[in-house]
């Protein structure tokens, strides 16, 4: 599988060589969206019921104008799903999941055992109580009412963890380990899955129950992020929730940011640098009409600022999305600036001329300018490339790891280099690279790419729904063959073309194409 890292870069060439006779670009940053693994922009498709919030576009409708959006959020009762023990009504999940899916996305999903709205009394399939499991009726900002509408389960009661245990092996055995699944929420405790029960029946529940969710998630699903809500830690849980999901591997996510306003807008930052360095944090701004309805939201500058404090790598729109995109575009572009990793060729330098089959040295200078780090990882590649876009040699840099560029504050991105002290690109040495013979590499005009493409080999995975495909290439600067380029007409270059990024191959030759 291959999937590409785009950078923050528009290629330009100096107009003349320089006395070391080495041509050197320095490419500024397009201030562009872009649409990396591991991180962006998430529409919400289900939420809280089956009605909103892109229910009402048509199939073929992606809200494509919407910068910077990677994936989609699914988030549905169980009772949806699993309408009778042990008959699975998979198409609610799969048919959502595909429309993103044939559009390019990734999806995430949060299977939910308690909600709030009139349409979903039980969220956890009533059979489940049937079958003895006991829980409590409650209305929703009343807490515990007796004969209330909704149903919430014991979350420790033994029937339904037993139930519970068997719909998570069957969705594992589904979606577990399938590359076009970015994350699972552990969303089995709590009202809306949120990890708590402050609006429903209020009741406590200690660590160890929580603790025990995240156990039955890691039990089936092996292989896909897992994600923690930072309210595992409330109602008096404490930190040891969240420590014991970051030890099991989860990553943080954190609901509502926003639902209210001030120095109350969020409310776990500190606890973010246990996550962020290593794994994707995921933030959801509150329903952006009622935030912004009860005055919390004013000109959305909290929910960078929060992006900012927990180094988030996806950000979710909670609501309508063309609505959202309307009304917070100027905030949009802004967080496209620092969401997730955003890599910059800051500059790039190689020989004017090489012989046929002679060594030439080529320098870059990389650096990060988002919040959090390149967590896919992955070394530059060097692509020589004739002047028909025909590739004549790859040379991958195993010793500059793209997951190590420091992320750095708001425009303050730190430079990490290969370069020559005379050209002021820092005392890294440069990577040293030989031209195929001149039986492969005809003499003439070469042309140079710079793109970064993150080369995986996974196993092919069913997706929901249907066979895996390959995701496209994104187009760059070079609409013809979609990759950041520009032409050198020197004598011979070098064409450090496809200046991506490549991970080893799992049979150990590092950096090959797939």
């Amino acid at each position: 599988m291959s999937h590409e890292i785009r950078i923050a870069c528009v290629l330009f060439f100096a107009t003349a060589l320089y006395p070391a006779e080495r041509v050197v670009i320095r490419p500024p940053d397009t201030g562009a969206a872009l649409i990396n693994p591991g991180m962006g922009w998430m529409f919400q498709h289900y939420d809280n019921d089956i009605r909103r919030y892109t229910l009402d576009l048509d199939p073929s409708d992606g809200v494509e104008e919407f910068p910077g959006v990677s994936s989609v959020y699914i988030r549905l009762a169980w009772s949806y799903i699993e309408p009778e023990e042990g008959r699975f009504n998979w198409p609610i999940v799969d048919s959502a999941a595909q429309r993103w899916l044939a559009q390019g996305k990734t999806v995430a999903f949060r299977f939910s055992c308690t909600e709030s709205h009139r349409d979903q009394p039980y969220a956890t399939p009533e059979w489940v109580r049937k079958a003895g499991a006991k829980g409590h009726n409650f209305v929703p900002g009343k807490g515990l009412v007796a004969g209330g509408a909704w149903w919430e389960p014991d979350y420790d009661d033994p029937i339904f963890l037993e139930k519970l245990d068997h719909f998570l092996a069957a969705a594992a055995a589904r979606y577990d380990g399938n590359p076009e699944v970015a994350f699972i929420d552990v969303g089995s405790f709590g009202v809306w899955g949120e990890g708590h029960t402050g609006s429903s029946t209020r009741l406590p529940y200690s660590a160890a129950t929580v603790r025990r969710h995240i156990d039955l998630y890691k039990k089936h699903f092996k292989k896909t992020l897992l994600a923690a809500n930072d309210d595992f830690s409330n109602q008096g849980r404490g930190l040891e929730t969240l420590t014991y999901a970051r030890r099991q591997g989860l990553t943080l996510r954190d609901d509502s940011i926003l639902v209210n306003g001030g120095a109350q807008a969020y409310h776990h930052a500190w606890v973010a640098p246990q996550f962020w360095p290593e794994l994707p944090v995921v933030l959801e701004c509150e329903h952006f009409g009622g935030s912004r309805d009860r005055g919390h939201w004013q000109d959305g500058s909290l929910y960078l600022k929060a992006i900012e404090e927990y180094h988030a790598s996806y950000a979710t729109v909670h609501w309508y999305p063309r609505e959202f995109l309307k009304a917070n575009r100027d905030l949009i572009d802004r967080i496209n600036l620092r969401l997730g990793y955003r890599l910059q060729l800051a500059e790039a330098s190689w020989p004017a001329e090489v012989a046929a089959g002679a060594e030439f040295a080529v320098g870059y200078v990389w650096r990060n300018a988002g919040v959090a780090p390149c967590l896919p990882g992955g070394y530059p590649a060097l692509t020589l490339k004739d002047s028909k876009g025909g590739i004549a040699g790859v040379f991958v840099d195993e010793e500059f790891d793209a997951r190590s560029l420091p992320v750095g504050p708001p425009s303050q991105p730190i430079p990490v280099s290969r370069g020559e002290k005379s050209l002021n690109q820092a005392s890294r040495p440069l990577i040293t690279c030989r031209l195929p013979p001149a039986h492969i590499v005809k003499r003439g005009l070469r042309r140079v790419h710079l793109d970064g493409h993150a080369h995986r080999h996974a196993t092919d995975r069913p997706a929901p729904g249907r066979r895996r495909r390959p995701p496209a290439l994104q187009a760059g600067s070079d609409e013809r063959d979609r990759r950041y380029g520009a032409t050198c007409t020197t004598k011979l270059c070098v064409a450090p073309g496809g200046l991506g990024f490549f991970e080893p191959s799992v049979t150990g030759r590092s950096g090959e194409f797939v």
